[in-house]
């Protein structure tokens, strides 16, 4: 599964859980949170994912902090995944 995120459209954590959420079809039970994305990705989806954040320079500069701690959770997730020996893994893309 390749989900794509346009960073034009996320300036904020909270937009940025809202459109993760919507991309994986799981809004009414998502937590709109770290551990939410956290617990979404590690074991909630199955493999493999790629999801590509284009334009992510732009969600960095606007997000600042939050910016680098979703990107500390998708690390996490693809580090996990590897870790596993997986052959479908989570992976990710700045764009």
């Amino acid at each position: 599964m390749i989900v794509e995120l346009d960073g034009l459209s996320i300036s904020s954590e909270q937009e940025f859980h809202k459109r993760i959420a919507s991309a994986f079809s799981v809004t009414q039970y998502y937590g709109n949170n770290l551990n939410a994305l956290w617990d979404l990705l590690s074991t909630d989806v199955e493999r493999p994912i790629e999801l590509i954040w284009t334009n992510s320079k732009h969600s960095e500069e606007l997000m600042g902090d939050s910016y680098r701690k979703v990107l500390i959770i998708l690390e996490r997730v693809k580090t996990q995944d590897e870790s596993f020996g997986l052959d479908e893994k989570f992976s990710y893309q700045l764009k």
